[in-house]
């Protein structure tokens, strides 16, 4: 972000104060979602004063496919709107970019999202005096953590999780690899399933397989939607819940708190990254204090 942009950001800010009586967590809520705009214009190579409509779809559009709740979506548009509209009260713009961008409608049909309050029932609700009851909870912790698919759950290894690193390599579609930070609780969670782990009859193939079923196999998909729903039935959630539903709130709940868009897209594999240079330290670095910064789990251990 040039010297210009924070300017017109900060008096944007004033305005917001000054002008419109906003309160301070109005205002930085705003703030907030104008950032979003800017780092992904920032990656883009494009001035904010430059950005046209098609500009605005792109980014859009990245929002949806990163599975972000539609009233996240309308509030970030919203937002967007304003400042553009300030803009042309300055005059410092002679169109408005924003005037044809639609807010998405609250009833549109998108993936569900769970609060952190519903994800902390589901874990709560997981009865750790039963077999196996270890692994459900460190295998939701994992996804929630993570942001993973669920083939990318069932695939992972004993030697896919760095414990002093606190990262996790992920294959996913295509057989590309990335690493992913990982909660310091999410580990804690399957550090103690491992004690549980090792009493089971663990099938020759299987060894090097993280989350097993009870007769020494990998997990099936159908296991893990089976654990997740019912979990979501346990703690009285009448959402249409799926092991999915687990990486879109991970995106969201990222999203609200002031994560990077790009940082989002690499946690969750939107982007090409090589198996041979997976990220470079730079990268690794960017990612880590991303989800320790804006992820719930990493604030609360």
């Amino acid at each position: 972000m040039d010297r210009k942009e924070n300017d017109i950001r900060d008096k944007y800010k004033r305005h917001l104060r000054l002008e419109k009586s906003l309160s301070a967590n109005t205002i930085e809520a705003y703030i907030d979602d104008l950032n979003k705009l800017f780092f992904f214009l920032e990656d883009e190579g494009i001035s904010a004063f430059e950005v046209k409509y098609a500009d605005l779809q792109q980014f859009v559009s990245q929002l949806y496919d990163l599975g972000i709740s539609v009233r996240s979506i309308a509030r970030i548009i919203s937002g967007i709107k304003s400042f553009y509209r300030f803009l042309r009260l300055e005059n410092r713009l002679s169109d408005d970019p924003t005037e044809l961008l639609e807010a998405p409608g609250i009833g549109m049909k998108l993936p569900e999202v769970l609060s952190i309050d519903e994800i902390d029932r589901m874990l709560a609700g997981i009865d750790l005096s039963k077999p196996l009851g270890q692994r459900n909870r460190a295998m939701l912790e994992t996804l929630y953590s993570c942001g993973l698919r669920v083939s990318e759950l069932t695939g992972l290894k004993l030697s896919d999780v760095y414990f002093e690193e606190e990262y996790i390599r992920v294959e996913g579609k295509g057989s590309k690899q990335r690493l992913v930070p990982i909660s310091k609780q999410a580990l804690h969670e399957i550090d103690n399933y491992l004690h549980e782990r090792k009493l089971l009859p663990v099938r020759r193939g299987f060894e090097n397989t993280l989350f097993l079923n009870r007769n020494g196999t990998a997990l099936t998909r159908v296991m893990v939607f089976y654990i997740v729903r019912n979990q979501a039935a346990l703690a009285g959630i009448t959402k249409t819940v799926s092991p999915h539903t687990f990486r879109h709130s991970f995106a969201t709940h990222l999203l609200e708190g002031g994560a990077n868009l790009r940082a989002i897209q690499l946690m969750l594999g939107h982007e090409k990254i090589t198996t041979t240079e997976l990220y470079t330290h730079i990268d690794r670095e960017f990612l880590r204090r991303e989800i320790i910064m804006h992820h719930p789990r990493n604030r609360e251990v």
